[in-house]
């Protein structure tokens, strides 16, 4: 029997033999067990939903709106997200052509993906980033280039962006964006935007621009790529971080009807639509002022956490690019430790019961480096730069 399985498995798609596990879980799995772990490892807003958002998809349900939505997504969703995305960011979309509803970000990502690139494509990969792009981009045939933007504290500049349109040249089909940023927190200014769009702006290179965390940002505003080029931006934006709702499974992708219409295709074939009460739920959170007020009180305590876990971990030696957005810090491990980012997260969860990821889940330029997520408890906080303060004196 194992000997019949071991045969009909390498009968599957080939390119899944070169991906390799998510580091993110399978270390946040490898570390659950031990007794009294404080995790700090998944993007995992603990808010709860808000109540009028929670009610708006039970009203579904409660009015059998049970049926197939448009593949696209409602048309209240669409409207809501076309509300959402001008009113915070002054990027306009035509909610019939030019917006679809996925199943969350997740999807969003596949879609786009798998709709722009072919075989042989090259896709520009800034990075440290979140790593889901990598393997979808690998399964489609396409390859990445890496472009490490740690020595000039996690921002492409337009100059390593010319450099790889120099060597590559056609072959890049697109760009794959992320800010603010996972894992680092880093965001970009609009001048730092606005100088990478001018250099894309004569090419044919597709940006692929993941907003998920727009809403999170500090001490400034989010600037969308899509208001400096939109004709080839591409925008994946949802509402699991700005509203908590990561099991809901919505996201939101928006850009020109030309490139819409095809991956809405392929969303079409991936799954239909998304589910009507959570999409219910999604339009009342991005379509009312109430969920504007939602996701910056959500806001105000991350900042608070942001500040004290800063704070706390600079002083204990850490190297941390202070984060503009999303919820992550991520630190350089001094020096002095003589470890290397897996070896000190592991020592870390086994002597100590705090859980944190190793950078080099994120791609090059993360070695050597940690990502925390601060998407928790200030009790749970303190409790872990306790334990972090006691680790490091000792060690």
């Amino acid at each position: 029997m194992q000997t019949q399985q071991r045969d009909l498995a390498q009968r599957l798609n080939t390119q899944l033999l070169a991906i390799k596990p998510d580091m993110i879980h399978s270390f946040d799995h490898e570390v659950s067990d031990i007794p009294n772990i404080i995790k700090l490892t998944l993007g995992e807003p603990d808010f709860n939903v808000p109540e009028h958002v929670k009610q708006a998809a039970i009203k579904s349900i409660e009015d059998n709106d049970s049926h197939y939505a448009p593949v696209p997504g409602t048309a209240k969703l669409r409207e809501a997200a076309a509300h959402f995305l001008a009113d915070r960011y002054g990027i306009q979309y035509d909610p019939q052509t030019e917006i679809v509803a996925t199943v969350g970000a997740t999807e969003a990502i596949s879609d786009t993906l798998r709709a722009v690139t072919n075989p042989g494509d090259k896709v520009l990969l800034p990075g440290p980033t979140f790593p889901l792009y990598e393997p979808i981009i690998k399964l489609n045939g396409a390859e990445v280039v890496p472009i490490n933007t740690e020595p000039n504290q996690f921002v492409l500049t337009p100059q390593q962006l010319q450099a790889a349109i120099n060597e590559y040249g056609d072959d890049i089909k697109a760009i794959m964006l992320n800010f603010p940023s996972n894992p680092t927190g880093v965001t970009y200014t609009a001048n730092q935007i606005e100088a990478l769009a001018d250099v894309l702006r004569d090419t044919n290179i597709i940006v692929i621009s993941d907003e998920i965390y727009s809403e999170l940002t500090y001490g400034q505003p989010h600037v969308s790529f899509a208001h400096y080029l939109p004709e080839q931006t591409l925008v994946l934006n949802g509402v699991s971080k700005s509203h908590a709702m990561t099991g809901y499974r919505v996201g939101i992708l928006a850009g020109p009807a030309a490139l819409i219409s095809r991956i809405n295709l392929m969303h079409a074939f991936t799954v239909t639509s998304a589910s009507n009460p959570a999409m219910a739920a999604a339009a009342e959170a991005l379509g009312t002022e109430q969920g504007r007020h939602d996701t910056e009180n959500m806001k105000a305590e991350y900042k608070q956490r942001r500040d004290f876990v800063y704070n706390t971990m600079t002083k204990l030696g850490f190297i941390i690019p202070k984060p503009a957005g999303a919820f992550y810090i991520f630190a350089k491990i001094p020096e002095r430790l003589h470890m290397t980012d897996y070896d000190f997260c592991l020592s870390l969860a086994q002597t100590s019961q705090v859980a944190v990821i190793p950078g080099a889940a994120f791609g090059p330029g993360g070695e050597g480096y940690l990502r925390l997520s601060y998407a928790a408890s200030m009790a749970n906080l303190k409790t872990a730069m306790a334990r972090l303060t006691t680790y490091m004196k000792t060690h």
